[in-house]
């Protein structure tokens, strides 16, 4: 399996981090390209994209000023695949590549990434009290995988607080 490249550089307004790559996306080169995964769906319903992107258009989100990594970047079948070594050894890359690209807000698809990489429990959807990386805003939302049991209105609206985050940082 090969890893897929991370969609990045400096000053970006949104980091979206995942878990991992999925086999799909590691034979693609896409990131999120999993049919059962939602998350184009929910970039465009959220009103964070002007219309649904399909995972080989993911490098245009860079023309939106967004920008896509992981916290572990070997692709499983599922994120319970991954070990404690290497979500020790993503959080490490994580917070480097957060401290070197300052994007403004860091989206963490998923409640686990954060937990893997701020080591918190209890954590609230939306934006943290406090960041990791001071100056970057860090903003929890549900995973967009279709294993997620949480109806997609609901990850819908949590998503369209990223968008209601970024207007408010543009004015």
């Amino acid at each position: 399996m090969k890893p897929v490249n991370d969609i990045i550089s400096p000053d970006l307004d949104v980091l979206f981090i995942g878990f991992n790559p999925s086999i799909k996306s590691s034979e693609t080169g896409h990131h999120f390209a999993n049919r059962s995964n939602r998350f184009w769906k929910i970039l465009h319903e959220s009103g964070l994209t002007p219309y649904q992107y399909l995972p080989e258009q993911d490098q245009e989100l860079l023309e939106l000023n967004y920008g896509l990594t992981n916290i572990v970047a070997r692709p499983t079948k599922a994120a319970d695949e991954i070990t404690k070594e290497e979500y020790n050894e993503g959080r490490l890359l994580l917070a480097e590549k957060l401290q070197t690209y300052q994007p403004k807000i860091a989206c963490y698809v998923g409640k686990g990434v954060y937990e893997q990489l701020a080591k918190k429990k209890k954590i609230p959807w939306g934006i943290q009290e406090t960041s990791v990386v001071p100056g970057i805003i860090d903003f929890v939302a549900p995973s967009s995988s279709g294993l997620v049991r949480m109806k997609l209105n609901e990850i819908v609206d949590i998503y369209k607080l990223v968008n209601k985050q970024l207007t408010e940082l543009q004015q």
